[in-house]
């Protein structure tokens, strides 16, 4: 009975691993060329460059650097698998939690620098 009870335990303690060791959100880093461009996260302002802000692991839209008299810039995060969702195991429920918080993905890069171009005349 006890080692159903620790097994149950440890399972129930695994649940989600990838959202409880390495979180939901990380912190991102955009500068420009140009101080104080303009930084949207899907058409809404976040900020000025330099910046740096929390992201949520689950963002999957379109990142746009902008200053007037140069073209913006457009891009997305790029993102791969966090290997600690493995911890998950067999345990649907934790695959499910990190899959819905985006915690089973990790960000590539923590820092960008655009380069934004004068605008063609």
């Amino acid at each position: 009975m006890k080692k159903i009870f620790l097994i149950l335990s440890v399972g129930f303690l695994m649940t989600s691993c990838g959202a409880l060791f390495t979180g939901t959100s990380e912190q991102i880093t955009i500068d420009s060329n140009v101080k104080k461009a303009t930084v949207k996260f899907d058409g809404v302002k976040m900020g000025s460059t330099p910046m740096s802000t929390k992201v949520k692991k689950s963002f999957d839209g379109i990142v746009t650097v902008e200053a007037d008299g140069y073209e913006e810039e457009r891009f997305q995060f790029q993102k791969s698998f966090n290997a600690i969702s493995i911890l998950n195991l067999t345990n649907i429920f934790g695959w499910a939690i990190d899959l819905v918080t985006g915690a089973i993905n990790k960000f590539d890069m923590k820092g960008y620098d655009i380069e934004l171009e004068k605008e063609k005349e």
